[in-house]
């Protein structure tokens, strides 16, 4: 027989031992939970860490594109700058059937134009308003007949990037042609829905065969030259050479948002105000531009000239600030013997009217024709 002594003594060895092991597994699941609260707040931290391998991939790669792309123009000057200062690849606005000017705009026809073996260009020509209802399902043929019907005759040239659809284009369509203005708004060589490559010298000849085209079908009627932004290095150009080599003055010349050369335009494009500060920016981006035949010399081509010339310029543009129109001015007027033939208008910055939008301004028509001496 046991002693109630050792059989109670016995018990509370046993109740002994289920405490400690009780006081392991605590201890075991408070070491195990310290550990996985440990990986927990780890993983955050290796997330962190892991991406900046790839930021500084990607850094790294933007630095060399950054430090490739002026060699690249250098030694690639007619495949670089072509790219980057005609943007005649981005096509905008996308999904316009451009042989449907219709959808857009009233009054509107689109034609097509051989300038040289291999080359047609694709144009809109815009009836004026007064003769809208007149012009309702009536074919190309009339629309030809009807350049001779004494109204003003504006053969418009656009700035770089995109077709003859851009919005602020159609926007000029729109407004001059409730001003009584036929325009015939051509895309050059390489835009839009026309063939070929762009060149300088293939806008002159993509121009002057539209000139000489209109000029066959529009009787007495005056025709000028309207070009925007790029296209005001492309209207003096032909405007140039039709005096030069033809003997024939044009009747006018209309320059928005213009510069002094194509030069000077770029160190003001967006692009290349990146490289302002990189070693070599003249000799490998700027001297670039006479590798590749781009000249554009407004500055030298108003010194030749003799017709009414008027250049238009927003305060607010910041593509081409309007120091360069004002330039282009001041050479204009004192080459000019008759110095009421050149006249400078500047929209105020109020307005927002920009680099593209001067079209917007309801006033414009009338200034043009006050220009032109037009009732």
């Amino acid at each position: 027989m046991r002693r109630r002594g050792e059989r109670g003594g016995g018990d509370g060895d046993r109740d002994r031992d289920w405490d400690r092991d009780r006081d392991r597994d605590r201890d075991g699941n408070g070491d195990s939970g310290r550990a996985e609260g440990r990986a927990g707040a780890a993983r955050p931290e290796r997330g962190r860490l892991a991406w900046r391998p790839r930021l500084r991939t990607l850094l790294l790669g933007l630095l060399l594109i950054y430090i490739s792309v002026p060699f690249l123009i250098r030694l690639f000057p007619f495949g670089t700058l072509t790219k980057l200062v005609f943007l005649n690849s981005l096509r905008y606005p996308f999904f316009v059937d451009l042989q449907r000017p219709e959808l857009l705009l009233n009054n509107t026809v689109s034609l097509y134009l051989d300038t040289e073996p291999g080359v047609t260009v694709g144009i809109w020509h815009t009836v004026p308003g007064s003769r809208g209802a007149e012009a309702r399902g009536k074919d190309q043929r009339w629309y030809e007949e009807a350049l001779a019907d004494a109204h003003p005759v504006i053969i418009y040239l656009h700035g770089n990037g995109g077709t003859r659809a851009a919005n602020h284009r159609v926007q000029f369509l729109k407004t001059m042609g409730a001003a009584d203005f036929h325009i015939l708004a051509l895309d050059y060589r390489g835009y839009g829905d026309s063939s070929g490559h762009p060149t300088e010298s293939g806008f002159t000849t993509d121009v002057l065969a539209l000139y000489d085209w209109a000029k066959a079908r529009s009787g007495n009627s005056s025709i000028l030259f309207w070009g925007h932004s790029l296209g005001t290095g492309i209207a003096t150009n032909t405007a140039r050479k039709l005096q030069e080599e033809r003997g024939i003055q044009v009747d006018a010349i209309v320059l928005e948002a213009p510069y002094t050369d194509i030069r000077e335009a770029a160190m003001h494009f967006p692009l290349t105000k990146l490289y302002h500060h990189f070693p070599g920016f003249e000799y490998l981006i700027l001297d670039s531009l006479a590798l590749g035949n781009m000249f554009f010399r407004n500055n030298e081509n108003v010194k030749v000239l003799a017709c009414p010339l008027l250049i238009l310029n927003a305060e607010d543009d910041v593509i081409l600030p309007p120091q360069l129109g004002s330039e282009l001015f001041e050479t204009a007027r004192s080459a000019y013997k008759d110095k009421s033939k050149v006249k400078f208008i500047t929209f105020p910055k109020k307005l927002g009217l920009g680099h593209d939008y001067i079209s917007f301004n309801p006033e414009l028509p009338a200034l043009v024709k006050d220009f032109l001496n037009m009732k």
